[in-house]
């Protein structure tokens, strides 16, 4: 026997006060709630001490290395799991625990796999998916009975996600499996708390809310550009600020540089490394080669890099506590995402996080003086659980139908006991088991889609065949296909999406991991590729324009209303007075309760510029509707472009509305119809059951080194799949989840409706412009970049642009500005 002594709170304060750390009350609460046998939420900034705070918990209980299986630990990114499960060996060896802490990912070798198939360390740090996979063994379900808790990391970043559902459902299978286990989740910058925390410990439990202490303090500060565009045009990343940012470097010892996508993080390692050529610095982005990651993410540690640039990739978890300071490119979108890399810096129980934004467009400084503002009143943005996802709940009774152990009743009673099917019906349950055992009524043909048979009151999967296909499908992580990219020795790069490879021919060259590669050849979806210089283009990934919060947007809101802005409180707002001043003197700001619409004339026809200031997703659908019942009213032709602060539509001829017409195109009246209607929703749609169907295990992606499916293998057979359902089976719950997914998702279709009933309330205010305002120039110019209306240089056609419209502000006198535009209002 092995058996130690309990770690006592005592042995946890000299551990502490070894390291010249602190115990705090939170912890101490959270270690009480444990011991007492409840589950629930620790809330506490980055840094503050969640994990030991868990952590520590657990151990105060152990009994030992001779224990089972006591804890597991659930990260939402595998590439955390080596740190995390480092970091709690060390609580645990240091406390004398006697607990082994192992690792079970994607990335595990075959020799753990089987040792951890005979006997379970104490403590396993795995992902949903691992776990997902786990559950599907019956010979393992044993081991799961004596478990006392599932700890679940950055529980905020499976929120609101498929991926949190998965976890969901594995909680309630081990719930089953040991009626006494707690849960905790550990989150930082999360709105709904209440919520995120029924969601995570089950519907029918009291869960506990330990907030942690008193808000971190973070330093948000802005680069201001030497010179505002009054007429700003979001087309250069925001290179143009390098030199302020080579000086922000120069000032700290090591840096995280953010950028919002991870074509902009190629672009601006390849700018600092221009202008630094003796600093070390690294790139990290989540289609980079693994080994590459580690390096970076090693070298950040140990002090070895003076910089890195990143996107989210690094937004999480792991511990870099040399990091002086964090740079953020471009707007936040988000007061949560903003403080959330605010503290990668000053990662530390009681020290000072500091971020440093770099606006890429002059109206980015109202988003940063905007997320400020937001912060200090604790303003962010909620997770909303996910509800009803059959695909996800198709693929869970598959995996749980491989042990042969529960009836469909059993399943059913486990999952009602979550968030997320707690009140499932009983006509969709019923739809669920046939479509694992049948296919459905339009697939029952095919052996393929007949996955589980019940036998003996238990459900079954009989075929090996179907068993192994699902194994390797597991979880619920779906994008578009990837190609990896290797040198022609071998040595790999990461990957790229297979579209952007395909626009390549032999000798094209491309930026990537931070190198300047020519295309070579393509062989079994690997792009292999040589060193190259001149230029080269940069790949575009797929899902990298975020949308501004409604948190942010109205706070945004609120600083443009409030006027002058000279004061040291907001320097970013100081600094944009030059375009707000021509803001007000040619039109208007929006403000609170007041929707600003301009209409223009030009050569190009007639335009309508509405700022709704909700957010890019619901800028698309409002457009799109707009122009949609406009169309219904008599012909229109409209084009139309988008951004975070409102969306311009064009047409050769718009009508000449008041408030209260325009208040009744917007209204929700057959918005369930008109949406859409207007957005050709059925190939949205389709090309969402992409998703759905490999999460439901309709579609296979392949086995592993036999290439894969290529990108249109999948659409060809996930779009074959979906007019089948269309025609044969119309109500299909899997194709109208595609539909509600395309809405919700793409447009933020709540947040659309909110946004219309919103507006009948508001004052309308229209205004005629002879020419474009500071606030419409970015759509106008947007809309060229995609439309190509000319044959003219889009940056020569913009450039001239600017200096039409710079000359009018300069050589117009303010006093009579206002008679240049006609104001037409409603009440509210």
């Amino acid at each position: 026997m092995h058996t130690l002594a309990m770690p006592t709170i005592a042995d946890v304060e000299t551990w502490y006060a070894a390291r010249n750390w602190r115990v705090f009350e939170f912890q101490r609460q959270c270690w009480a709630a444990y011991a007492a046998g409840q589950s629930g939420l620790i809330h506490a900034p980055t840094g503050a001490g969640k994990t030991l705070a868990a952590w520590i918990a657990a151990l105060l209980q152990s009994r030992g290395a001779d224990e089972p299986l006591r804890v597991l630990w659930i990260t939402p990114m595998r590439a955390l799991a080596a740190d995390t499960a480092a970091g709690l060996q060390q609580a645990s060896d240091a406390l004398g625990a006697g607990w082994s802490v192992e690792l079970r990912t994607g990335d595990t070798g075959s020799a753990a796999r089987a040792r951890q198939r005979r006997q379970m360390p104490q403590a396993l740090v795995t992902t949903p998916e691992s776990l997902s996979l786990l559950l599907s063994y019956a010979d393992l379900i044993p081991q799961f009975t004596g478990l006392h808790a599932v700890i679940i990391d950055e529980w905020h970043e499976l929120l609101g996600s498929k991926r949190g559902v998965q976890t969901e459902l594995c909680l309630s299978r081990l719930r089953a499996l040991a009626p006494s286990l707690r849960t905790w989740g550990l989150s930082a910058t999360l709105g709904n708390l209440e919520q995120a925390a029924r969601v995570l410990v089950g519907v029918d439990r009291t869960a506990q809310i330990v907030a942690g202490v008193s808000p971190k303090h973070t330093v948000i500060e802005t680069l201001l550009p030497p010179a505002i565009q009054r007429f700003p045009w979001a087309g250069h990343l925001g290179l143009p600020q390098l030199p302020q940012v080579i000086e922000a470097l120069n000032a700290a010892c090591s840096s995280l540089v953010f950028t919002n996508t991870r074509a902009q993080a190629e672009r601006w390692f390849d700018a600092i490394g221009a202008a630094l050529p003796d600093w070390p610095i690294g790139l990290h982005h989540g289609s980079l080669d693994a080994g590459m990651r580690r390096d970076v993410e090693a070298g950040i540690k140990t002090g070895a890099l003076r910089a890195v640039v990143a996107t989210s990739s690094l937004d999480l978890g792991v511990d870099f506590t040399p990091v002086d300071q964090v740079i953020q490119i471009g707007g936040p979108k988000g007061v949560a995402r903003l403080l959330q890399r605010a503290g990668r810096s000053g990662h530390q129980p009681g020290q000072t996080s500091r971020i440093v934004c770099v606006p890429t467009m002059a109206l980015e400084l109202a988003e940063f003086a905007a997320a400020r503002r937001a912060a200090g009143a604790g303003l962010i943005e909620a997770r909303t659980p996910l509800r009803h996802c059959l695909d996800v709940l198709a693929q869970h009774v598959v995996t749980l139908a491989l042990t042969s152990s529960l009836s469909a009743d059993q399943l059913r009673a486990e999952i009602n006991g979550t968030h997320a099917y707690h009140g499932l019906g009983d006509a969709e349950w019923a739809w669920v088991l046939d479509f694992v055992m049948r296919g459905g009524s339009a697939l029952a043909a095919y052996p393929q889609y007949r996955k589980v048979v019940e036998r003996d009151g238990l459900l079954h999967v009989d075929d090996a065949t179907l068993a192994r296909r699902h194994r390797m499908a597991v979880g619920t992580i779906v994008s578009d296909s990837m190609m990896r990219v290797s040198y022609q020795r071998g040595a790999s790069l990461g990957s790229v999406e297979e579209s952007f490879v395909a626009r390549l021919k032999p000798g094209d060259g491309f930026f990537f991991a931070g190198r300047r590669v020519a295309l070579v050849r393509v062989r079994d979806m690997v792009a292999y590729v040589k060193p190259a210089t001149g230029s080269s283009v940069i790949p575009r990934w797929m899902g990298g324009r975020m949308p501004l919060s409604s948190e942010l947007a109205g706070v945004v809101r609120e600083l443009l209303a409030e006027g002058d802005h000279t004061d040291a409180a907001s320097p970013e707002l100081t600094a944009l007075q030059p375009l707000l001043s021509v803001q007000r003197r040619w039109s208007a700001l929006p403000e609170p309760g007041l929707l600003l619409v301009e209409r223009m004339r030009s050569r190009e026809g007639h335009h309508w510029f509405v700022y709704p200031m909700a957010g890019r997703h619901v800028h698309e659908g409002l457009s799109a509707l707009l122009a949609y019942r406009l169309a219904q009213r008599a012909p229109l032709t409209c084009s139309f472009s988008v951004n975070d602060y409102g969306f311009e539509l064009l047409a050769r001829t718009l009508p000449d509305l008041d408030a209260d017409g325009l208040r009744a195109l917007l209204s929700t009246d057959r918005l369930e119809h008109d949406l859409p209607a207007s957005i050709n929703a059925s190939e949205m749609a389709k090309r969402r059951f992409r998703e759905i169907a490999r999460i439901a295990g309709l579609v296979f992606d392949g086995y592993p080194g036999s290439g894969g499916k290529t990108v249109k293998q999948i659409q060809a057979s996930s779009g074959l799949i979906y007019d089948v359902l269309a025609r044969y089976d119309p109500d299909n719950r899997l194709t109208a989840q595609a539909l509600r997914e395309a809405l919700e998702q793409q447009l933020d279709y709540q947040r659309l409706r909110d946004s219309l009933q919103q507006m009948q309330s508001e004052q309308i205010r229209l205004i005629d412009v002879d020419r474009l305002t500071p606030l419409g120039f970015p759509l106008w110019a947007d809309r060229l970049n995609q439309h190509r209306v000319s044959s003219e240089g889009v940056s020569e056609r913009v450039a001239r642009m600017l200096e039409e419209l710079e000359a009018a502000a300069q050589s117009e006198p303010a006093a009579t500005s206002t008679t240049r535009r006609r104001r037409v209002s409603s009440r509210a």
